[in-house]
């Protein structure tokens, strides 16, 4: 008579259990029944097993899609022993940061707002480009789309904006920052990859050239995206620094700021920029150097030294999570010590101080000038980022100012963030605060400034 094999009684590892109920279907004793309670390693409710009438069969294992949920107890003590084994040693992963070459200074060329972006983020060390074409951002996919590959990168026309936010996750998760163009509808789309990238703590561009809407709109200039980029990327306390160019330049200038603050932060980056600029044609000069870009040690980038990292925006145990949230936090914190950033415009001595950017404040700055010469003591104070406020900035000139005059392409989006900067502050009490409003595609007018800004000094002079 031949021996036979004695068979084992299953067992369970709860954590690794996926719930799908194959096991249960498979037990002719029904010794398996769908638990009540979420495991917090996994998710989702792992079965409970009630071994008393169980006789060993094996099909509940043979069942089983996961591979080391349901096992013999045997296979579970081999496991085990395997994991308290030494780990293999592993190169240690080596931070290397970008380097930079010297460009020969004051090399000046001629371009659009789109193209100066493009250009910044190309000397910035940009090698990969994901995004979809909308106007009036196209321009500066179409130039990246061109210049890449001659330089090794990569430029990938993604099926949609949600696409294209996902493969700049990808790319942030290897260690390369990654950057978008893409216009106001479009960035709607990419926010919740947008909020992911900013809980996995991943670098990325995204240069949003902001056209009317809501809805479909029109592509006429408008700044009513502010809302979204500093007080709603995505789901979640998030926050991202967001910077406003106002000429050609500055495009170049902060994509290549931008690509510098990702990498210090291990952040998103939003750059603000209104249709007039995107297809505004000036004058730039180049950064003295051109940047190559580095892997940084926390990358995923598929090899060995670097594979036991581990980049994620997913923690299922709340108290963990929550220690995340309070070290995105102080990190946000630190970007609001250190990022503000303005650029005032006869500020010193000035009664009513105009507050504006992206182009409506070139705009503002003629009719500064207009009113100087008018004998009326006017100032611009232009955001170049508009989170973190500039509020550091523009304090010292609160002191003098009579009646600030917001100007913008929205319904008070701007002047919204002004507000909260100085209530956070304790700044601002008694300065009255109005403003020129123009929506749909429409900026403000010269004349619009010009009458708004002698109101706001005329009320003051009355209510004294």
């Amino acid at each position: 008579m031949s021996k036979t094999a004695v068979r084992k009684k299953p067992a369970l590892r709860r954590d690794l259990c996926k719930g799908c109920g194959r096991c249960i279907e498979s037990c002719a004793q029904h010794c398996i029944v769908l638990g009540t309670e979420v495991h917090p390693a996994s998710g989702v409710v792992p079965i409970e097993l009630d071994l008393g009438r169980c006789n060993a069969c094996g099909l509940c294992i043979d069942a089983c899609p996961e591979p080391f949920a349901l096992m013999e107890p045997e296979e579970f003590e081999r496991i085990a022993q395997a994991d308290a084994a030494p780990p293999r040693a592993r190169p240690e992963p080596l931070d290397l940061p970008p380097t930079a070459a010297a460009l020969k200074p004051g090399l000046t060329l001629f371009m659009k707002g789109a193209h100066a972006g493009a250009v910044g983020a190309l000397l910035a060390g940009c090698r990969s480009f994901y995004g979809y074409p909308i106007t009036p951002s196209t321009e500066g996919a179409e130039l990246m789309s061109r210049l890449l590959p001659e330089v090794g990168g990569t430029y990938i026309q993604a099926p949609s904006e949600v696409a294209a936010v996902n493969m700049m996750f990808g790319a942030g998760a290897a260690g390369q920052t990654a950057m978008t163009f893409t216009s106001s509808p479009g960035f709607s789309l990419m926010l919740e990859g947008i909020s992911y990238m900013v809980s996995a703590q991943l670098p990325g561009v995204f240069v949003n050239v902001m056209r009317a809407g809501p809805g479909l709109g029109n592509v006429g200039p408008a700044q009513a995206d502010v809302k979204l980029a500093c007080r709603g990327l995505g789901h979640g306390d998030t926050h991202a620094p967001v910077l406003v160019p106002a000429t050609p330049q500055e495009m170049m200038d902060f994509t290549f700021l931008a690509f510098e603050l990702a990498h210090r932060y291990r952040s998103p980056v939003v750059i603000l920029a209104d249709g007039f600029l995107g297809q505004m044609t000036g004058r730039v000069v180049l950064p003295e150097r051109i940047v190559r870009p580095g892997l940084p040690a926390w990358a995923v980038p598929g090899d060995a030294a670097h594979r036991a990292n581990l980049v994620t925006s997913i923690l299922l145990d709340p108290h963990e999570f929550e220690g995340h949230n309070r070290e995105l936090v102080a990190k946000y914190g630190r970007m609001i010590a250190a990022e503000q950033r303005a650029a005032p415009y006869l500020c010193d001595d000035a009664e009513v101080l105009l507050v504006a950017c992206n182009t409506p404040s070139q705009l503002c700055k003629g009719a500064v000038r207009t009113l100087r010469e008018q004998g009326v003591p006017a100032g611009l104070f232009r955001p170049q980022t508009l989170w973190p406020f500039p509020v550091d900035a523009l304090r010292p000139f609160l002191g003098r100012a009579r009646a600030l005059v917001v100007v913008e392409a929205s319904d008070g989006q701007i002047e919204d963030e002004l507000r909260l900067a100085l209530s956070h502050a304790g700044l601002g009490a008694g300065i009255p605060i109005t403003s020129v409003r123009r929506l749909g595609g429409v900026l403000p007018t010269q004349g619009e400034i010009l009458d708004a800004a002698r109101r706001a000094l005329a009320s003051r002079e009355v209510a004294a």
